[in-house]
């Protein structure tokens, strides 16, 4: 048992660690400055953005779980 809640644990952090670096930084610094214009006329792929935020929180979430669930077994 203990086993294979420790491979659930090394899938959701590789999967958590993917997630995170996929989103996109919130300042871009000055690419962001001049890339902007072009952001607000051809408009920026939030959606993505917002799904990995959700993918991200959930896979978080089940990292604490089933670290819990080790630590207890």
């Amino acid at each position: 048992m203990k086993t294979f809640l420790i491979i659930i644990q090394l899938v959701v952090s590789l999967g958590l660690i993917a997630s995170v670096l996929l989103q996109s930084g919130k300042s871009a610094g000055i690419s962001g400055a001049i890339a902007g214009g072009a952001e607000t006329f051809f408009g920026k792929k939030k959606g993505l953005d917002e799904l990995l935020g959700k993918i991200a929180t959930g896979l978080a979430a089940a990292f604490l779980i089933v670290t819990l669930l080790i630590s207890i077994v």
